[in-house]
């Protein structure tokens, strides 16, 4: 590992490294310096499936014109991944370029009051970007990790492992946590100058967090009757509340912007929807026909709209590079009681996976290909629509060769520089050798080309637990993905040769400790 002092030793400052740019700035009209750093947005949705977007579902019921409007300027992806398929491991991934089954959480997601899950002197992307001379801020759902302050200096993780649920355990905890303290780890200590947001929108402590403050003391605790886990709250919480108070805080922060415009700016911004608590506010029930899922997440991309016409408003849109996405598959619930079963929204004719088998936490292609659209103008063909196998973390590689950062062989260990996809440029071969899936039950499966392995039976997620074989049944799934896109056939008897490939590829990733070359 390395810090971020030997980080800017390593690398320095590369002036006009970047294809597009000679130096750091440029004058614009009035001599006013204006950076020639694209400015960059990353949206996450939170649970938001392949297809939800109307523009990659024919029989999708629900509108999302904001979205369609980004794919017809920028690029979508067909073949596009999170590392996970579920939470936490997946925004890790995204902030490290590194796998998060390489660290200690294994399997599920950050439970209340877990400790943060990025290492202290690991290498984050927004720490790069900073170095980099940009304004660095993360608004929305963190689900990370803090180190929270307690009144007798314990540690949740001294009783139970990071990621184990016990929610007696944890809602006890709960009572010791001291609110008037600084919260310490979290989106300051990863590399971004700015947070606002509320951690998990189903987690205590139900109030806002602005840079490592509670913005209003939690002194309650949350009703019985409402969703989410048991814990302190801020009076007067409101669920419904949480989706427009963190877009008006993302568009907050693009309009403080504005009069900066020597310094490029990283927003990542987390949406907290279509996941559960399902709580579209009011002016947005009954915009779908899907449901309280459909019209949540036509929220999103009321959300989306928010955030792409502040960039228009403010003169940013032309030097922005825009990325929305999904940290992982929608487990498709209809929204009862602001939750639902698994699939259940199929019920209105809705398929939030379609046309992929399985549902989120699956190793099934639902829980893991999500929607992915960026936009980039001058630089990423507008309309245009992409096949090359991506995952979420390629972004830190990505985004190093845009600002002309070289990364040092210990970060980004699993990121691989997509730019030339993005800008649409032929290639003679895949970026990627492969990609690695993770299923919420920590099940591995391997894509490489048209091939992907599964390493066991079942979905080890929301469609159902690991299984095991019987009696001269295959140990594993093989599916070939141009053929059998919904993974219907099990080829696994049939091609050994591929079977053993991929182990080994797999092998030998876990061996080195990375994948990136």
């Amino acid at each position: 590992m390395f810090s971020r002092r030997e980080f800017l030793k390593f690398a320095g400052v590369t002036a006009g490294a970047v294809s597009f740019s000679g130096s750091a700035f440029s004058m614009g009209m009035g001599g006013k310096k204006v950076s020639s750093k694209p400015n960059i947005v990353f949206i996450l949705a939170d649970d938001m499936g392949y297809g939800d977007l109307a523009c990659q579902n024919s029989e999708s019921k629900i509108p999302t014109p904001c979205l369609d409007k980004l794919a017809t300027e920028g690029m979508r992806f067909t073949d596009a991944h999170s590392p996970s398929a579920v939470c936490s491991p997946t925004r890790y991934g995204i902030l490290t370029g590194r796998y998060c089954w390489r660290t200690e959480l294994k399997s599920s997601v950050l439970w209340p009051w877990d400790r943060s899950l990025i290492e202290k002197d690991r290498l984050t992307a927004p720490m790069m970007l900073k170095d980099a001379g940009y304004s660095t801020a993360c608004v929305g759902k963190w689900h990370l990790g803090w180190e929270w302050a307690t009144k007798d200096n314990s540690r949740i993780n001294d009783q139970l492992k990071i990621g184990r649920h016990n929610n007696k355990l944890r809602t006890e905890f709960g009572k010791k946590i001291d609110f008037t303290q600084p919260i310490k780890g979290g989106p300051l200590g990863s590399g971004f100058d700015y947070y606002f947001g509320d951690d998990v929108p189903n987690f205590p402590p139900y109030c806002f967090v602005e840079n490592d403050r509670v913005v209003e003391m939690p002194s309650t605790t949350k009703p019985g009757t409402m969703f989410g886990s048991p814990g302190p709250m801020q009076p007067g919480w409101k669920l419904e509340d949480v989706m427009p108070a963190i877009t008006d805080k993302a568009v907050e922060y693009v309009e403080g912007r504005a009069a900066k415009k020597d310094e490029p700016f990283f927003l990542f911004f987390t949406l907290t929807a279509p996941h559960t608590p399902i709580a579209p506010a009011a002016e947005f029930k009954g915009k779908s026909e899907a449901g309280a899922y459909g019209d949540y997440v036509y929220q999103v991309d009321h959300s989306v709209g928010q955030v792409l016409d502040a960039l228009k408003r403010n003169g940013f849109a032309d030097d922005t590079l825009v990325i929305f996405t999904s940290d992982n598959g929608s487990p498709g619930r209809d929204g009862s009681n602001m939750n639902g079963g698994v699939s259940t929204v199929r019920k209105y004719g809705h398929n939030p996976s379609r046309p992929w088998r399985g549902v989120k936490s699956d190793a099934w292609d639902g829980g893991h290909r999500v929607p992915f659209i960026a936009r980039w103008p001058k630089n990423i063909p507008a309309g245009a629509v992409n096949d090359e196998l991506i995952c979420h973390v390629d972004f830190m590689s990505t985004a190093a060769a845009i600002i002309g950062k070289e990364l040092p062989a210990n970060a980004a260990e699993d990121s691989y520089n997509i730019l030339s996809a993005l800008k649409g440029k032929e290639l003679d071969k895949p970026i990627r050798e492969a990609v690695v899936h993770h299923s919420g039950g920590g099940m591995f499966c391997v894509r490489q080309g048209k091939w992907k392995l599964i390493f066991g039976l079942g979905a080890a997620g929301f469609s159902g637990p690991k299984l095991k074989p019987k009696a001269g049944e295959p140990d594993g799934q093989l599916y070939d993905m141009q053929a059998d896109p919904s993974e219907k056939n099990n080829v696994y008897f049939d091609h050994p040769d591929v079977v053993a490939k991929l182990t080994a590829l797999l092998d030998r990733y876990k061996t080195a400790g990375r994948s990136r070359g």
